[in-house]
């Protein structure tokens, strides 16, 4: 997948900063969630080193035509708006049902108090909404790719952390 237009100048700033780099890595450019208020929420919480994990539906990525990430791949993150905050890079993908997502895996995803309950619940309401959308029922058994991974690149001149609709 080629690096969006509006994204290059970021793209090639990145390339630049470490003097090269092979451009198959780019994997995507994303906001988290399904929201405006949840997507710098939690944009804001990557950019403070809160949050350094992310879960996304396996089928999801089958439905796009998209193979699920892999280590040593390089995502863009954005704002709700497409304002280019940082470049990831994936450490581990896991592949698992969503009932066996660890304690450890929620607290790195660093949403709401850390636990695992907050993630359950957080993330059963997402995914819920996410299935209903595609006519799909959401399930505890729903295989979910559990994503660890580190923010490589962040600007000095990049805003402040956008901060989440009140």
């Amino acid at each position: 997948m080629p690096v969006p237009t509006h994204l290059a100048p970021f793209w090639n700033a990145f390339v630049e900063s470490i003097g090269g780099i092979d451009e198959a890595r780019f994997y995507e450019a994303f906001f988290f969630g399904d929201s405006e208020e949840l997507a710098n929420e939690l944009a804001a919480l990557v950019l403070r080193g809160v949050k350094r994990a992310t879960a996304g539906a396996v089928w999801s990525c089958e439905v796009e035509g998209k193979r699920l990430p892999v280590p040593g791949d390089l995502s863009i993150v954005t704002s709700w708006s497409g304002e280019p905050l940082c470049i990831i890079e994936t450490q581990a993908v896991d592949v698992l049902p969503f009932a066996e997502v660890s304690a450890e895996f929620a607290a790195t995803e660093g949403e709401g108090d850390g636990s695992l309950s907050f993630w359950r619940a957080a993330h059963g309401q997402y995914f819920t909404r996410e299935c209903a959308r595609a006519g799909r029922q959401f399930a505890e058994t729903m295989l979910v790719a559990c994503e660890r991974f580190n923010v490589v690149y962040r600007p000095s001149t990049s805003p402040r952390a956008p901060q989440p609709l009140r």
